[in-house]
């Protein structure tokens, strides 16, 4: 009872908060609505990036699969932290220059109307059958699960399952859909508090656990008993092989990080550039800190539990329920089911204005007044959420939910991150460079990894059978090396997508050469400590990896 108390108190202090925080914004405008006014500080900014990075499919997946690998999973985390310094320093002046709302706006200032609708498409299609219904379930999972929500209600499993669904869903939709971007981020940020203190609050309870009550004497014995865990290079077979940092990874860190209109919307709504840049590096540099969170309680539940668990991703949720006290668990719920808001809500959000500025004002009523657009993209998004929250129950039986996610983002992430790079460091590549691009590279990623990949790998491991082998390890390892890394795979389609743009453009040019305009909205003045502070920020991922490297 004291646990479902503080839960219900944290959550409902976060939502008076946001109410009183936003409620003098001006929903009938599309710039207060969307963007917030453009009026979000450095904090808020750096607080609502990092918590709309961590929601279950995160704190759990990414912890199964350190449960599985190891620290080499870290890759996911502190990579980014890179890529949040490329986006402070060459995309956000360029965007903040244009005074953009959303990413595809730029595309079709770039190229033409069309390349910004087949984007924004794009986007909204990944969100509402992919990204949303993920949420949802991954959330519902861990939430009926720490309340034990059958016993609770005397229900079925799977009727648990659907009542978490549609309340995370119902309350996700009324925080993003009618409070706007401002509600969004001022939520955000107070949950990333709670977030922080929650999530560290494991490892170190964990670490009490395995080491007679001493957190440095359990990080002892956890990498004196296991030192090969600890350590930052991949192995082939392994979720991040090293030689992927250097291809597919840092592309899909950069498409998430910088172009992905679900995070960049809060830099979007940025007051200045320069407040701009010091949300994204502040983000930055927490983020080094995100395995604490993300990857040291999965090879705690390894060294606790013996390897003995029956799936990694139990990993998370069994270490929780093992270490931490009875009367924190309230507490840790709240902080976790923000997490999973804000996620839910900055895609929703997101959905919401690309449909009101790319689709409803550019297609549907050219004509219509602000209030207007705002309007009808509120009906969108409450469609839209309603249709994750009929999707979301069918997630069951999909298999890895992080792997799922993954693979899937894939289809549109690396065209999207294609046309968006040509688009910027080219003059003449024209519009129809770019829908090739985007159709070619989509096309190109699914004939590869759900046609030619399978069929390759499925052949590999029965021609092992075959010989003998049947050791789990070594399947895995011929599974590897079978068909390429589906990272190499992005890198590859990149390189290739670049390449049939690039010849487009050589030999069908635009007639005028591409100008970016300035439009005065927003002061650009950069921060003047960006690139210093970045590149001490880089220097300190480069060490991390070079002292933690076998």
């Amino acid at each position: 009872m004291i646990g479902i108390l503080s839960f219900v108190g944290f959550t409902a202090l976060v939502a008076i908060i946001s109410y009183y925080a936003t409620r003098k914004t001006d929903e009938k405008s599309s710039d207060g609505y969307f963007l917030g006014g453009r009026s979000l500080t450095a904090g808020v900014i750096a607080g609502s990036l990092l918590l709309t990075n961590l929601s279950t499919e995160q704190i759990v997946g990414l912890n199964g699969s350190a449960y599985t690998d190891g620290l080499s999973v870290m890759a996911w985390e502190t990579l980014a932290a890179i890529a949040m310094i490329v986006t402070a320093i060459f995309l956000l002046p360029r965007y903040l220059k244009s005074g953009l709302t959303t990413i595809p706006q730029f595309l079709a200032n770039r190229f033409d109307v069309s390349t910004k609708t087949i984007t924004s498409a794009l986007f909204l299609t990944g969100y509402v059958v992919v990204l949303l219904p993920v949420i949802l379930y991954s959330g519902s999972v861990a939430i009926s699960g720490m309340f034990d929500v059958p016993t609770l209600l005397n229900v079925s499993d799977s009727s648990a399952l659907v009542i978490c669904i549609w309340g995370i869903g119902i309350i996700g939709s009324i925080y993003a859909v009618f409070g706007g971007l401002k509600a969004v981020v001022v939520s955000d940020s107070i949950n990333a508090i709670g977030l922080l203190i929650g999530g560290i609050l494991i490892p170190v309870f964990g670490l009490m656990a395995i080491g007679d009550g001493s957190v440095f004497g359990g990080l002892e014995t956890l990498m004196s008993a296991n030192p090969e865990r600890f350590d930052s290079t991949g192995n082939p077979g392994q979720e991040v092989p090293f030689s992927t940092i250097f291809t597919g990874m840092m592309l899909v860190q950069l498409f998430y990080w910088g172009t992905n209109q679900q995070i960049i919307q809060r830099a979007l709504g940025a007051k200045n550039l320069a407040e701009g840049q010091k949300g994204l590096v502040l983000a930055s540099f927490i983020k080094i800190l995100g395995p604490l969170i993300l990857v040291l309680p999965g090879m705690i539940a390894y060294y606790y539990f013996e390897g003995g668990l029956a799936s990694s991703d139990l990993a998370y949720p069994e270490l929780v329920r093992a270490v931490l006290p009875k009367y924190l668990v309230g507490f840790f719920a709240a902080v976790l089911f923000g997490a999973i808001l804000s996620s839910f809500n900055s895609v929703l959000n997101s959905s919401v204005t690309l449909f009101g500025i790319d689709i409803y004002k550019q297609h549907i009523n050219k004509n219509a007044d602000e209030s207007t657009v705002v309007k009808y993209g509120k009906i969108f998004g409450i469609c839209l959420a309603l249709a994750a929250m009929f999707i979301a129950p069918m997630i069951e039986n999909a298999g890895s939910l992080f792997k799922y996610l993954q693979e899937i983002n894939g289809i549109y992430s690396i065209p999207i991150l294609t046309i968006i790079v040509v688009g910027y460091l080219t003059k003449r590549v024209p519009a129809i460079a770019a829908k090739i691009g985007i159709i070619s590279g989509s096309i190109m990623y699914i004939v590869s990894q759900f046609i030619i990949g399978p069929n390759k790998v499925e052949k590999a491991l029965e021609a092992a059978k075959a010989s003998g082998v049947t050791d789990p390890a070594a399947l895995k390892l011929v599974e590897a090396e079978a068909y390429p890394h589906f990272l190499h795979i992005m890198a590859i389609l990149f390189v290739v997508n670049i390449i049939i743009m690039l010849v487009i453009g050589y030999f069908f040019p635009r007639k005028e050469a591409y100008v970016q305009e300035y439009t005065e909205q927003v002061d650009i003045t950069p921060w003047k400590h960006v690139k210093l502070v970045g590149g001490l920020i880089t220097l300190i991922v480069v060490a991390i990896y070079v002292y933690f490297s076998k």
